[in-house]
């Protein structure tokens, strides 16, 4: 199959997925993870209609999202990879979303690169539900705190919660945990499942799942 039939394909099961859980298949939103791939094999995605698109690393992010937005300006990028403080006035410069705030760290240094570019970008929380500890994201217990502390000391626009389950674990109860914790800090949003497990993700309340392989290949 083609990259535009796998990606009309990777819709048409979320939309089940969605119908399935008795929810609205348009609450359900794709970000198209193209970390690893080029402009060329990006583009036809963008030409058959999608434009939500999640880069894993600013460095790449930056060498081929500025021509493709210069031609297609409503495109909206999710920034779905670890932050560096030291990167954090590039990912400003070009994402509209960061998925991975983590720290206080790199919430402060956001908040302080948006002051400077006089740009409001929204946050996702990134939580570490299998508490690994390769693994970036705060620990559960942390979670509400951090977000309260994001949106009222630094004040962040915390969208939601994002999370990557353990690769060898039912993702299951990590989204149920993630779920849980949004509705305890007041967030609607939830960015969870990848290509292996996007259709759980859904069943669980996602409102946005992050796609790559199921798309566009095997890197």
């Amino acid at each position: 199959m083609s990259v535009v039939e796998q990606y009309r394909e990777i819709r048409a099961k979320m939309d089940k997925a969605a119908r399935s859980a008795k929810r609205k298949p348009e609450d359900v939103h794709l970000v198209a993870v193209t970390k690893t791939f080029d402009v060329d094999h990006i583009r036809p995605v963008i030409e058959a209609g999608h434009r939500l698109f999640g880069e894993n690393r600013v460095q790449e992010a930056q060498q081929k999202w500025p021509a493709l937005r210069s031609e297609f300006n409503d495109i909206e990028l999710h920034l779905i990879g670890p932050l560096q403080s030291n990167k954090a006035e590039d990912a400003v410069a070009l994402f509209d979303v960061i998925e991975t705030v983590d720290r206080e760290k790199i919430a402060r240094a956001l908040k302080a690169a948006m002051e400077k570019a006089d740009r409001t970008l929204r946050c996702y929380i990134q939580v570490n539900t299998g508490l690994e500890p390769q693994k970036a994201g705060i620990a559960p217990n942390d979670t509400l705190a951090f977000v309260d502390f994001c949106r009222n000391e630094l004040g962040l626009v915390i969208e939601g919660l994002m999370c990557i389950p353990p690769a060898d674990e039912n993702p299951g109860p990590h989204f149920a945990l993630l779920a849980k914790l949004a509705k305890e800090a007041g967030l609607t949003k939830l960015s969870m499942g990848m290509s292996g497990d996007y259709e759980t993700a859904i069943e669980f309340g996602a409102t946005s799942v992050r796609v790559g392989s199921a798309i566009f290949g095997s890197r």
